[in-house]
């Protein structure tokens, strides 16, 4: 290791929540970073980046804003630099095209020298307070050890989909993910359906809505028990921030899982205007009498799905009727959702990573996993100890900042505290002297 550049920090997985840490690293004077993509590029949900598809959230949840608002990496620096800032303004719509938002974070990265792609990391060793990330260039084969102090884990969630369809998929059985890459082919089957709640599956019987009108039999089947939008109200926003991630953290683990359990309308929800649109849509397509060829149904679980001689048969169980009933279809669309999948490159430094009592990582409020707190953090792997604003794009230049000050040891950027007029716990004098304390403390390192 002599001789060798020791970085501050290696990020592992370059999606936007590592991005915009990238981004919010650069600036700063002595902080030495990398990040890391086994990817050939950046490229956001290229399954699901259907042309007029936007983000839940505001464009100000980009990568940097709402931890830095002069930062020249943020969205409209981008919009100005492309010479789109005014059609945007004229466009008076604060929720970003998905598209656009893919376009701004590769303009991000050509600005980052700090990022690099087609580098697969493939295992990591820790030696007298230093971590080896051995990785391999996937275009010319070779290998590499980089030393760092800090790394902050990226990688993301992959496609969740129930264990019976594993055996089907990539035939007429895809996860929504792959929705575009197969769009030509679900086009010429006579009958689609799709299982799921979420804004994907609403996203893709929208666009597929059309196509019923050519002869398409178009079916969505979901398990709640109703076409559910996602909250969005003013006063439930607010737990989208700090004290109420605070308030999250404190309680206990059987508690984190019972609240976590009913807050799907929270984050899993679909779009209002979406809802809208889809009904209006089934509105006209009914206005001449005629039978459409589409079927809605809420509360069915599915429970098997088997491939007979090129078509499906889904299996469901109705939670309100309790009846089991069975679907035959051509071709299948899993809006399963996502989950996060734990990198294997980890297994050599098990014993510097804590676990909860269900081998979860046991994830300290700073974002941090190992045993001493400070040194490998995580981005979008804390749902469990932080709460359901985990996945919020909103949220990621809060919990960057947070990890870069927690890196420092100052706080170079300025981390909000208390934004929210409610109150989500009931006082505690200790936790109120402890916030205290870590200010001054935040303070004084800044001073020096």
């Amino acid at each position: 290791m002599q001789n060798q550049k020791i970085y501050d920090i290696v990020g592992i997985g370059i999606g936007p929540f590592n991005l915009g840490l990238a981004a919010l690293c650069a600036p700063i004077n002595g902080l030495s970073t990398l990040f890391l993509d086994q990817a050939s590029e950046f490229n956001w949900h290229p399954g699901m980046m259907l042309s007029d598809a936007t983000l839940q959230v505001p464009f100000m949840a980009d990568l940097v804003t709402l931890a830095d608002p002069t930062s020249s990496y943020s969205f409209l620096n981008y919009l100005k630099q492309t010479d789109r800032l005014y059609k945007f303004y004229i466009r008076e719509d604060f929720f970003v095209l998905r598209k656009e938002y893919n376009a701004y974070c590769r303009w991000a990265i050509s600005h980052l020298p700090n990022c690099q792609f087609e580098q697969k990391v493939t295992a990591i060793h820790y030696k007298d307070g230093i971590y080896e990330v051995e990785r391999i260039n996937q275009s010319s084969g070779s290998t590499e050890t980089i030393f760092t102090k800090k790394i902050v884990l990226g990688t993301g969630t992959g496609p969740k989909v129930p264990d019976f369809v594993k055996p089907a998929l990539h035939k007429n059985a895809i996860h929504s993910s792959e929705y575009l890459r197969f769009k030509q082919s679900i086009l010429q089957q006579k009958t689609v359906t799709i299982v799921g709640s979420g804004q994907s599956a609403a996203e893709i019987f929208y666009d597929l809505l059309p196509e019923t009108e050519n002869g398409l039999q178009l079916k969505w089947f979901t398990r709640p028990d109703r076409f559910f939008p996602m909250e969005y109200s003013k006063l439930t926003l607010e737990l989208t921030s700090p004290e109420y991630v605070d308030h999250f953290y404190n309680l206990t683990d059987a508690k984190r899982k019972q609240l976590l359990s009913k807050q799907n309308s929270l984050f899993k929800g679909i779009n209002f205007d979406l809802i809208n649109q889809i009904f209006d849509k089934l509105y006209e397509l009914s206005v001449d009498g005629e039978k459409i060829n589409v079927e809605l149904m809420p509360n069915c679980q599915l429970n098997n799905l088997t491939e007979n001689d090129g078509s499906y048969q889904l299996d469901f169980y109705h939670t309100e009727s309790e009846k089991d009933f069975s679907v035959a279809t051509d071709f299948v669309i899993l809006a399963t959702g996502y989950k996060y999948n734990e990198p294997k490159f980890l297994t050599p430094i098990q014993d510097r990573i804590g676990r909860n009592a269900d081998g979860l990582f046991q994830v300290h409020r700073n974002y941090a996993i190992d045993v001493n707190g400070d040194e490998i953090f995580v981005q979008n792997a804390e749902l469990h100890t932080h709460g359901f604003v985990t996945p919020d794009l909103g949220m990621g230049a809060y919990r960057n900042a947070s990890i870069i000050n927690a890196v420092l040891g100052f706080e170079i950027y300025k981390v909000e505290k208390r934004i929210a007029f409610q109150q989500f716990s009931i006082a505690d004098e200790k936790q109120e002297l402890e916030l205290a304390e870590e200010q001054i403390q935040f303070t004084v390192g800044r001073d020096l």
